[in-house]
């Protein structure tokens, strides 16, 4: 018990100084989680009778480019850009789009909004300028489908 109790403040002093890797850029990490989410929301479909619209395809490349922009920042967290974290599944095209359109336009206003010293040399205006494409395209798609 004693050894622990000594122990304890050692170790919250070492971690003070270790860099979380997650921690370092967690605007961009959940930038990462939103576009693969709104990626899946554009591109998994229930219907097999479904066929995805050009605007869709269009968001979907550029949503994986915008992903890459980032990955280019060093901050990738490994995972393959089709993964997704669990949500509600939602049965129609139209549900499915807004909520991919809500995630890009989030997305995008998160990124506008906060600086990071390693997302520079045009990355972030480029990973902003594919977001804006991607939601171009899903708004377009929306309201033709």
């Amino acid at each position: 018990m004693t050894k622990t109790i000594l122990f304890m403040p050692c170790l919250c002093f070492m971690l003070a100084f270790v860099p979380a890797r997650a921690g370092d850029h967690p605007t961009y990490l959940v930038a990462l989680s939103n576009l693969r989410n709104a990626r899946w929301l554009i591109d998994h479909h229930i219907d097999i009778r479904w066929m995805q619209s050009d605007e869709e395809a269009a968001a979907i490349k550029s949503i994986d480019a915008a992903i890459s922009e980032i990955k280019k920042a060093a901050i990738d967290d490994g995972k393959n850009i089709n993964d997704h974290s669990p949500g509600q599944e939602i049965p129609d095209r139209g549900g499915r789009l807004r909520r991919a359109l809500e995630l890009l336009k989030n997305t995008r206003n998160d990124l506008d909004q906060k600086e990071d010293n390693n997302f520079g040399q045009g990355l972030r205006g480029r990973t902003i300028q594919h977001i804006d494409e991607a939601i171009t395209f899903t708004d377009i798609a929306l309201r033709t489908q």
